[in-house]
Protein backbone atom coordinates (compact mmCIF):
# COMPACT_ATOMS: atom_id res chain seq x y z
CA UNK A 1 0.00 0.00 0.00
CA UNK A 2 1.75 3.39 -0.77
CA UNK A 3 1.49 6.41 1.46
CA UNK A 4 0.10 9.46 1.16
CA UNK A 5 3.46 10.93 1.47
CA UNK A 6 4.71 8.54 -1.33
CA UNK A 7 2.01 9.70 -3.28
CA UNK A 8 2.88 13.15 -2.56
CA UNK A 9 6.59 13.46 -3.38
CA UNK A 10 6.00 11.23 -6.72
CA UNK A 11 3.53 13.37 -7.53
CA UNK A 12 5.76 16.37 -7.21
CA UNK A 13 9.05 14.56 -8.61
CA UNK A 14 6.83 13.98 -11.82
CA UNK A 15 5.66 17.62 -11.84
CA UNK A 16 9.44 18.37 -11.88
CA UNK A 17 10.00 15.55 -14.84
CA UNK A 18 6.84 16.65 -17.22
CA UNK A 19 8.11 20.43 -16.86
CA UNK A 20 11.44 19.25 -18.24
CA UNK A 21 9.74 17.25 -21.35
CA UNK A 22 8.64 18.99 -24.68
CA UNK A 23 5.31 18.26 -25.14
CA UNK A 24 2.11 20.27 -24.82
CA UNK A 25 1.01 21.96 -22.36
CA UNK A 26 -3.01 20.53 -22.61
CA UNK A 27 -0.68 17.08 -22.02
CA UNK A 28 1.09 17.58 -18.86
CA UNK A 29 -2.43 19.17 -17.44
CA UNK A 30 -4.14 15.38 -18.34
CA UNK A 31 -1.54 13.59 -16.79
CA UNK A 32 -1.23 15.64 -13.85
CA UNK A 33 -4.96 15.23 -13.03
CA UNK A 34 -4.42 11.90 -13.47
CA UNK A 35 -1.45 11.79 -11.19
CA UNK A 36 -3.61 13.36 -8.95
CA UNK A 37 -6.03 11.26 -8.70
CA UNK A 38 -4.23 9.15 -6.45
CA UNK A 39 -3.42 12.19 -4.24
CA UNK A 40 -6.71 13.12 -3.60
CA UNK A 41 -8.40 9.59 -2.60
CA UNK A 42 -5.91 9.17 -0.29
CA UNK A 43 -5.86 12.29 1.09
CA UNK A 44 -9.84 11.83 1.49
CA UNK A 45 -9.32 8.82 3.23
CA UNK A 46 -6.99 9.51 5.74
CA UNK A 47 -8.89 12.59 6.42
CA UNK A 48 -11.80 10.49 6.76
CA UNK A 49 -9.61 8.07 8.83
CA UNK A 50 -8.67 11.47 11.36
CA UNK A 51 -11.97 12.12 11.73
CA UNK A 52 -12.90 8.65 13.10
CA UNK A 53 -10.12 8.97 15.47
CA UNK A 54 -10.81 12.19 16.52
CA UNK A 55 -14.78 10.94 17.56
CA UNK A 56 -13.20 8.42 19.63
CA UNK A 57 -11.18 10.27 21.13
CA UNK A 58 -14.43 12.57 22.13
CA UNK A 59 -16.13 9.39 22.73
CA UNK A 60 -13.60 8.23 25.77
CA UNK A 61 -13.43 12.21 26.89
CA UNK A 62 -17.25 11.92 27.61
CA UNK A 63 -16.51 8.29 28.86
CA UNK A 64 -13.60 9.96 31.52
CA UNK A 65 -16.25 12.24 32.83
CA UNK A 66 -19.27 10.04 33.42
CA UNK A 67 -16.38 7.83 34.95
CA UNK A 68 -15.17 9.99 37.17
CA UNK A 69 -18.37 11.40 38.38
CA UNK A 70 -19.49 7.78 39.26
CA UNK A 71 -16.18 7.28 41.42
CA UNK A 72 -17.17 10.79 43.12
CA UNK A 73 -20.88 9.54 43.58
CA UNK A 74 -19.26 6.11 44.75
CA UNK A 75 -16.71 7.58 47.12
CA UNK A 76 -19.33 10.24 48.79
CA UNK A 77 -21.60 6.82 49.37
CA UNK A 78 -18.66 5.17 51.00
CA UNK A 79 -17.94 8.21 52.84
CA UNK A 80 -21.53 8.61 54.33
CA UNK A 81 -21.54 4.84 55.36
CA UNK A 82 -18.76 5.06 57.26
CA UNK A 83 -20.37 8.59 58.96
CA UNK A 84 -23.46 7.01 59.65
CA UNK A 85 -21.57 3.93 61.29
CA UNK A 86 -19.46 6.38 62.99
CA UNK A 87 -22.57 8.32 64.08
CA UNK A 88 -24.09 5.46 65.60
CA UNK A 89 -21.28 3.87 67.40
CA UNK A 90 -20.66 7.81 69.42
CA UNK A 91 -24.57 7.70 70.33
CA UNK A 92 -24.62 4.07 71.46
CA UNK A 93 -21.40 5.18 73.31
CA UNK A 94 -19.48 1.86 71.80
CA UNK A 95 -16.04 2.94 71.38
CA UNK A 96 -14.55 -0.29 69.48
CA UNK A 97 -16.52 -3.54 67.52
CA UNK A 98 -14.56 -6.06 66.62
CA UNK A 99 -15.04 -8.49 63.49
CA UNK A 100 -12.84 -11.31 61.98
CA UNK A 101 -12.41 -9.14 59.03
CA UNK A 102 -11.48 -5.67 60.73
CA UNK A 103 -11.99 -3.66 63.76
CA UNK A 104 -14.08 -0.80 63.95
CA UNK A 105 -12.68 2.02 67.07
CA UNK A 106 -13.69 5.43 67.52
CA UNK A 107 -10.19 7.18 68.23
CA UNK A 108 -9.46 10.74 68.21
CA UNK A 109 -8.25 13.02 65.26
CA UNK A 110 -5.22 14.93 65.39
CA UNK A 111 -5.69 18.53 66.49
CA UNK A 112 -6.24 21.19 63.56
CA UNK A 113 -6.87 24.68 63.28
CA UNK A 114 -10.30 26.54 62.70
CA UNK A 115 -10.47 29.57 61.02
CA UNK A 116 -13.33 30.89 61.80
CA UNK A 117 -12.88 34.66 60.69
CA UNK A 118 -10.36 34.91 58.47
CA UNK A 119 -9.05 38.91 58.90
CA UNK A 120 -7.98 38.68 62.76
CA UNK A 121 -5.57 36.02 61.84
CA UNK A 122 -1.72 37.75 62.31
CA UNK A 123 0.19 38.08 58.69
CA UNK A 124 2.80 36.06 60.58
CA UNK A 125 0.31 32.76 60.22
CA UNK A 126 -0.71 33.99 56.48
CA UNK A 127 1.01 32.05 53.56
CA UNK A 128 1.22 33.93 50.28
CA UNK A 129 0.72 31.50 47.36
CA UNK A 130 3.33 31.63 44.36
CA UNK A 131 3.34 34.00 41.75
CA UNK A 132 3.20 32.18 38.27
CA UNK A 133 5.30 33.45 35.89
CA UNK A 134 4.68 36.01 33.22
CA UNK A 135 3.99 34.82 29.85
CA UNK A 136 3.73 36.68 27.05
CA UNK A 137 0.63 37.94 25.47
CA UNK A 138 0.66 36.51 21.82
CA UNK A 139 -2.38 37.81 20.47
CA UNK A 140 -1.26 41.46 21.95
CA UNK A 141 2.32 40.47 20.51
CA UNK A 142 1.03 39.62 16.86
CA UNK A 143 -1.13 42.83 16.78
CA UNK A 144 1.30 45.21 17.60
CA UNK A 145 3.60 43.62 15.02
CA UNK A 146 0.84 43.80 12.41
CA UNK A 147 0.77 47.05 13.06
CA UNK A 148 4.39 47.40 12.02
CA UNK A 149 6.01 47.44 15.60
CA UNK A 150 9.29 45.40 16.04
CA UNK A 151 9.49 43.65 19.24
CA UNK A 152 13.32 42.63 20.37
CA UNK A 153 12.44 38.51 21.29
CA UNK A 154 9.19 38.07 18.78
CA UNK A 155 8.89 37.62 14.79
CA UNK A 156 5.47 37.22 13.06
CA UNK A 157 5.18 34.03 11.37
CA UNK A 158 2.75 32.39 9.63
CA UNK A 159 2.24 28.47 8.81
CA UNK A 160 -0.09 26.96 7.04
CA UNK A 161 -3.03 24.64 8.37
CA UNK A 162 -5.28 21.94 6.87
CA UNK A 163 -8.53 23.54 6.49
CA UNK A 164 -11.24 21.00 6.14
CA UNK A 165 -14.90 22.45 5.53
Amino acid sequence: MTSLYEIAHTYREDAKRLADLDIPEDVVIDTLDAMAGDLEVKAQNVVFFARDLLATAAAIKDAEEQMAARRKAIENRAKHLLSYVQGCMETAQVQKIECPFFRLSIAKSPPAADVYELGLIPAEYMRQPETPPAVPDKKALADAMKGGAEIPGARLTQGTRLAIS
